[in-house]
């Protein structure tokens, strides 16, 4: 592979634990053998934390309290410029306001890394402004890509690019459950599915069909007493298990048949893509990501959209014809390591570095 690029900042300033901020430390990782990588987080952060046990890889923080913040732009300005930073792949939205004003007068490769899907076109004179020094917008799939050529206003000398994130196959686990054992994997927030998931196995229940249902990821504060309220009224709660943020997912694979997994929006979807090279049976919704998924070879359930009648049948039949359906994801994992292999995403990454 080519190296001997310039020095590359990887900035993700947010605080959360999500599928965003792991692609920061996953990205991280697979540049650092190539490149001079330094990564920029949010003082104190979970990518902060991550980051500090790594000792290879080189961390400064930052401290703020808004996303356009004077001491924000000058403490980023101050760590670009004694770094000589070249290049600075961005994962996020928010903060941009501060990075443009941290970079007047700077000449930096600014890379902008999509990972979610945006709702309102940011096209007014503000956002072109914010968005005018961009050199590359990354999107991590087609939808994505289509979603950020709508959404997002592009500078006279901007280009874009598809880059799927790379996924590490590990030893497919060996399933130990003798019963039907679901998960889902993922930040417990509005739009994730997890209520839609907890409502489908009411199917479960009236088929007098015996199951646990493991959910891994942390509670968001803002949706933790709506979800609490639902969970704790919900009448077969007992099947249900709030396990919380873990770092040992692969325990829960191990326990797991069926992911379900009905997600109202995703970029791409590292548990997703997890579960189905683990040989689970998965079943998502048919939106954003999941048609392009099928299009690439994977075979797994798709409900009709936000449609929990639906999602209730496609579980159903998954949990009655459980054998037939576990040999029909056999090549799975062979399509995944294709496709999202670590040697061709940091491939084209260092091709548009300097």
């Amino acid at each position: 592979m080519k190296n001997k690029k310039q020095t590359t900042a990887i900035i993700c300033l947010s605080p959360n634990d999500g599928g965003m901020e792991l692609d920061t430390i996953k990205l991280a990782k697979n540049l650092h053998p190539y490149i001079d990588v330094l990564v920029i987080a949010k003082e104190n952060s979970f990518i902060s934390q991550q980051i500090q046990t790594q000792h290879t890889i080189k961390l400064e923080t930052v401290s703020f309290l808004t996303t356009l913040n004077m001491s924000l732009i000058l403490q980023l300005r101050k760590i670009i410029n004694d770094y000589n930073i070249k290049n600075i792949i961005f994962f996020g939205a928010s903060e941009l306001k501060s990075l443009y004003f941290s970079l007047f007068r700077i000449d930096v490769n600014l890379i902008i890394r999509h990972g979610t899907t945006k709702s309102k076109p940011k096209k007014d004179i503000f956002h072109k402004l914010i968005y005018s020094n961009v050199n590359y917008h990354i999107s991590i799939s087609e939808h994505i890509l289509k979603n950020v050529e709508y959404i997002i206003p592009f500078g006279k000398n901007t280009k874009e690019k598809l880059i799927y994130s790379s996924f590490k196959t590990t030893s497919a686990p060996q399933h130990i459950t003798d019963k039907i054992s679901l998960l889902h994997v993922g930040r417990i927030v509005e739009g994730k599915g997890q209520i839609d998931a907890i409502k489908a196995c009411e199917i479960l229940i009236s088929n007098n069909i015996p199951f646990e249902f493991n959910i891994v990821g942390s509670i968001d504060s803002n949706y933790q007493k709506t979800f609490l309220e639902f969970y704790n009224n919900c009448p077969y709660k007992n099947s249900i298990h709030l396990v919380g943020f873990t770092n040992n997912v692969s325990n829960y694979l191990k326990k797991a048949n069926i992911f379900l997994f009905p997600s109202y929006g995703e970029g791409l979807g590292n548990a997703f893509l997890e579960a189905l090279s683990s040989n689970l049976i998965c079943i998502s919704y048919n939106n954003t990501i999941f048609p392009e998924l099928a299009k690439l070879g994977l075979n797994f359930f798709m409900a009709k959209n936000k449609n929990i009648n639906d999602l209730k049948k496609q579980l159903l039949y998954a949990v009655k014809h459980i054998n037939i359906e576990k040999k029909k994801i056999k090549e799975n994992r062979s399509i995944i390591k294709k496709v999202f292999s670590i040697d061709r995403e940091v491939q084209q990454y260092l091709d548009i570095l300097k």
